[in-house]
């Protein structure tokens, strides 16, 4: 059963980050908090996958008023290839369409090529033209895959 992500799942939700390889989690955005302030930021748009009440996989969304973005998105091992990552992308799409953004983004590791394709299947489309950057801007900032 997919539905929407509240607070009180957030610990679950990480628990479960923490049980699917190749996550990469920080400690500053991907603590509880960092969740929080990030579902009270975008209301409605992440969600959860629960078989027998059990958080199996989660999907988080939010936009930034022009273009929507989908973070984090995982389901168990054990639970893929049973339809639970495509219903979660819909849902989250379906919010952030309703919310008048037409264009969605999603960011992942190059070495993810099982992410990519199911991406693709999902209607994205790579971009070869682009290059992403980043920085951290907090210097306590420690990464975990």
């Amino acid at each position: 059963m997919v539905r929407i992500m509240t607070e009180k799942d957030i610990q679950a939700v990480i628990d479960m980050w923490y049980s699917t390889p190749n996550m990469a989690l920080n400690n500053v955005d991907d603590t509880p908090e960092g969740v929080a302030r990030f579902l009270r930021r975008n209301p409605g748009l992440s969600f959860v996958a629960e078989e027998q009440g059990a958080i199996v996989g989660v999907i988080l969304g939010g936009h930034d008023g022009r273009r929507g973005y989908i973070y984090h998105a995982s389901v168990l091992p054990e639970y893929r290839s049973h339809g639970i990552g495509s219903e979660l992308a819909q849902a989250c799409i379906n919010a952030v369409r309703a919310e008048g953004i037409v264009k969605m983004a999603v960011v992942l590791f190059a070495k993810n090529s099982r992410g990519s394709e199911f991406w693709q299947r999902q209607g994205f489309v790579k971009r070869d033209d682009l290059e992403y950057q980043d920085q951290f801007i907090l210097p306590a900032l420690r990464v975990i895959t």
